[in-house]
């Protein structure tokens, strides 16, 4: 289950994406967000699904890899669009009880769960094809003009680039505490939710207490190292945009353009 979890990773091979600048994947995804909240019709998802799927062969990361992080989503998922599916009011098709599903019901619950899977997706296809440090660097770069608020963009880029790095670092963690608590008796599968919730207590204390420890020796770390923040710092690969982010930046906005007037027209 926990080698399932994929966002904050890295998957290294060659491809568009890869060679794109961190700020057009960043600016690119926040402009898929978007769409997809304007999105009110199968039209428009069936235009975003045709997006991410160009965007998911441009990466060359196999389309496998890219689902199991839907695993960690899948109860979140589940639950609204039970919640849609059940509680919204509307032309009634069929009755379980006191619940009854109505064709709005599952017009909303299908938008719903489209949308919840679209938003992972485009999530992972970021941090997939991005580096930790090159993600750092395009945002400090992107939101450079923030600086002028007095916002600390560089602790703010440092701090996400961080904990991006310790996902795939406490996800191993947790998997070899899950071993050595299973070859010691420990059980982590049967019984109902609420022991499967109880059972994990025992692998989230010492998870917490090993997260807190690699901390502790970063900060530890950065301190001997005399680092006081971005002021003044260069960097050895200076971001540069070139031809494809160019046509990227076109391309995303006929795509916003398209989803709007589909919205519009349907």
């Amino acid at each position: 289950m926990l080698k399932d979890i994929t966002l904050g990773q890295y998957y290294p091979v060659d491809s568009v994406l890869h060679r794109m600048d961190p700020r057009t994947k960043l600016f690119g995804t926040m402009v898929y967000i978007v769409a997809l909240f304007l999105c009110n019709n199968w039209q428009c998802y069936a235009l975003s699904a045709a997006f991410l799927a160009l965007i998911i062969f441009l990466s060359n990361v196999p389309f496998g890899y890219m689902v199991r992080g839907l695993k960690g989503v899948l109860f979140l998922l589940l639950l609204s669009v039970s919640f849609n599916l059940f509680l919204t009011d509307g032309t009634p098709l069929f009755r379980f009880g006191i619940l009854q599903v109505t064709e709005e019901g599952v017009k909303v619950a299908g938008f719903m769960a489209l949308r919840l899977i679209f938003l992972v997706l485009g999530s992972t296809v970021m941090t997939l094809t991005t580096t930790p440090n090159a993600l750092t660097d395009g945002m400090e770069k992107g939101l450079g003009f923030l600086k002028y608020l007095h916002v600390p963009v560089h602790e703010i880029s440092m701090m996400m680039s961080i904990a991006l790095r310790f996902i795939p670092i406490l996800m191993e963690e947790a998997d070899k505490i899950m071993k050595a608590q299973m070859a010691r008796g420990a059980d982590f599968e049967s019984g109902n939710l609420f022991h499967k919730a109880k059972a994990m207590v025992p692998l989230l204390v010492p998870l917490f207490v090993s997260a807190f420890r690699r901390a502790t020796d970063l900060a530890m770390a950065m301190e001997a190292r005399c680092y006081h923040g971005g002021e003044g710092r260069t960097k050895m690969k200076p971001l540069k945009y070139g031809r494809v982010d160019h046509a990227a930046y076109c391309s995303l906005f006929l795509f916003l353009l398209a989803v709007a007037a589909l919205r519009k027209l349907f």
